[in-house]
Formats: structure tokens, C-alpha cells, sequence
């Protein structure tokens, strides 16, 4: 793409993603986007000087009130948005989570947290922010985890 004259660089968008079970239920947000109410687990952008791990943290507190520990990475997802224009890298992260003590003042654009099965996420596939969403809990469900180890911030 040229923009200005001068050939765009290219760059992926790092994300993070937190992958939150309790009895047999996921932590997901109901968020407006531009193409209506989807479903997502907690996750956004890394920010300029945090850790992957620090990231995740503050998008699942920010975007559900819950306190997130990460216990390991389920996997690094390269997904283009649907118009083919930007390319994210998420980092989906599994962990424990405790409850907010007072009700949370959510993030902008998030309309509802809920509890779900992931037959109930499965059976609306339609409304969820991306296929990685479900691919996430895929993996998730079948066991797939690294430890937090791996990953090497050298900054």
C-alpha cells in the first residue's frame, strides 16, 4: 500500500488475549464494534513498554473487572482482519482470575460480561469478534499450554 508517496511498512499488531474457565464456563465480553455487538475474551493491544503478561492483565481488567494471573500461553494466533488491511499476532494467555470487589467501570464499547459454555460460544460463532476467538478455546480445551517461560522479554 502507498500512502503520502511512499510505500506503507507492513507491521502486525501484537494482541493479547485472556482465556478465563470456571466450572466449565469462559469469561467473554459483549463489545460494539463496527460491525455490531460481537463477542471476544477479554483482550486489546499491547502498549508501548509493557510485558506480554502485563498487557494481559490490564486488558482483562479493564475490559471485564476480574483480576487475571497468568498460568501459561495457549498459543500465538496470526489472523487478518476481514478486510485484509491489518494482520494481528495474539498472544492468548490461560490463567485464574478473582472477581472484582465492587462493580467494575468497564472499558468503553464493552456492554456485558458473561459466563459461557463454549457450546453456547460454539452456537454463536457468527457473533464472535474473530474465528480465533473460538480456535483459542479449541486449543484450550484440548490441553494445548506453554509455560510463561518461554516467553523472553529482552527490552
Amino acid at each position: 500500500m502507498i500512502v503520502n508517496n511512499k510505500p506503507r511498512q507492513w507491521k502486525p499488531n501484537a494482541t493479547v488475549a485472556a482465556i478465563i474457565e470456571r466450572d466449565g464456563r469462559f469469561l467473554m465480553v459483549e463489545e460494539e464494534t463496527p460491525a455490531g455487538l460481537r463477542l471476544n475474551q477479554p483482550a486489546g493491544h499491547l502498549e508501548r513498554g509493557e510485558t506480554l503478561l502485563q498487557a494481559v492483565a490490564r486488558e482483562a481488567l479493564e475490559e471485564s473487572g476480574w483480576l487475571f494471573a497468568p498460568r501459561g500461553l495457549t498459543g500465538i494466533y496470526l489472523a487478518d482482519a476481514q478486510d485484509g488491511d491489518v494482520t494481528y499476532m495474539r498472544f492468548a494467555f490461560h490463567g485464574d482470575a478473582t472477581p472484582p470487589a465492587a462493580p467494575p467501570r468497564l472499558d468503553a464499547g464493552i456492554v456485558a460480561v458473561h459466563w459461557l459454555s463454549f457450546e453456547d460460544i460454539a452456537a454463536q460463532q457468527t457473533r464472535l469478534r474473530s474465528p480465533v476467538v473460538s480456535q483459542c478455546l479449541q486449543d484450550y480445551l484440548n490441553g494445548i499450554a506453554y509455560p510463561l517461560q518461554l516467553i523472553r522479554d529482552l527490552r
